[in-house]
């Protein structure tokens, strides 16, 4: 198979698609490989690298013309899509539940769709998973850096001083992100409360963190848990769907002026009703007195580690895709649940549905 990877345009994103290892791997089983100029330069491998292990150096334009299968890492932007050919396979995020406009462009194209974090194997998805790690590790490390007074924080240290009580982080979604976060603010010495809604993973977080507060997910305890915080960490997610608001704009009231939200789920929309896009550039905003951090590519920040860890989890995937094609959807269970568009044709069923909420 031909396979490109692309420069990502999305504002401040430095990952790439494969690594100068991925590149190896894919050539050594008899694909080839084209690589855009300084596709990998953001994080950290020159073109040269990739020469070194089998891939051609080429132009944006030579990978849309040619190239059978697209590989990236966030979603493509609308004036990728228009240079995409019919019947070309497109691997990489898309949270398509923020972007109706971007998911009928894709299967007015008739793309084949196979989206990173729909892949899932044994109940996980694995390649969203270090994804999350990493968001959810950083989450609490720029809420951190946002509780500077400088920043319109509260001016809190999190972790507290002789004298000093520690922080108090809230969590609302206890899965692979907001357990980062909160092993973060664990080892730091923070005050912790998870906001969870299923069961078994409330025993489980109870049993990591014993002296965390895990709570049910309700109203009521959504409130009572965001009264004294100083950071507000949102890690729900809803594959394929938007996640539900846990706060209302109204309830910013009821925060102390400086309390810092991180909205890691803002790629799907976001938990908080008063959230909305910012960049790693910009990536904060005040509103009603509070900090709002809403990054929607946080891993984005550390690009040489995200992209590593991006390449380890999902090399298998793309070898099994390169090797039978489109087949592949009938031949691996996990790639048939990540394949959200097949030729124009939405076959998973959040994709229906946000399609028809569109139209």
């Amino acid at each position: 198979m031909l396979i490109g990877v692309l420069k990502e345009i999305k504002i401040e994103e430095y990952r790439v698609g494969l690594t100068p290892a991925s590149v190896k791997v894919l050539a050594s089983d008899g694909h080839q490989v084209m690589v855009e100029k300084n596709a990998g330069a953001g994080s950290g491998f020159p073109d040269d690298l990739y020469l070194r292990a089998g891939a051609s150096i080429v132009s944006k334009n030579e990978i849309f013309d040619s190239a059978e299968m697209i590989i990236k890492v966030k979603e493509p932007q609308m004036s990728e899509i228009e240079l995409m050919r019919d019947g070309q396979i497109l691997f990489t995020f898309f949270h398509f539940a923020s972007n109706p406009a971007m998911t009928e462009a894709l299967v007015g194209k008739k793309l084949t769709c196979i989206a990173y974090e729909l892949i899932e194997e044994n109940g996980i998805r694995p390649i969203l998973k270090p994804m999350s790690e990493i968001a959810g590790k950083l989450s609490v490390q720029q809420g951190m850096k946002y509780l500077e007074k400088p920043y319109g924080g509260k001016g809190v240290l999190l972790t507290g001083a002789t004298g000093v009580e520690p922080g108090k982080v809230v969590i609302f979604g206890g899965g692979v992100a907001g357990s980062s976060a909160a092993q973060v603010s664990n080892d730091l010495g923070a005050k912790i409360s998870i906001i969870e809604k299923n069961k078994d993973r409330m025993q489980e977080l109870k049993n990591k963190f014993p002296r965390a507060e895990i709570l049910e997910s309700t109203r009521e305890n959504i409130i009572n848990s965001y009264k004294n915080a100083d950071i507000i960490i949102g890690s729900v997610l809803v594959p394929g769907h938007r996640p539900p608001v846990l706060m209302k704009r109204d309830d910013l009231k009821s925060l102390e002026e400086g309390t810092v939200i991180v909205d890691i789920s803002i790629d799907e929309g976001g938990v908080f009703e008063s959230s909305h896009p910012t960049t790693h550039k910009d990536p904060i905003y005040i509103d009603s007195g509070i900090v709002h951090y809403c990054v929607p590519n946080m891993p984005g920040i550390v690009p040489r580690t995200a992209t590593i860890a991006l390449n380890a989890a999902s090399i298998s995937y793309a070898k099994e895709i390169a090797f039978y094609g489109e087949n592949v959807v009938d031949r691996s269970v996990a790639i048939g649940k990540g394949c959200a568009i097949l030729r124009g044709n939405p076959i998973n069923p959040a994709i229906q549905e946000i399609l028809e909420e569109k139209n």
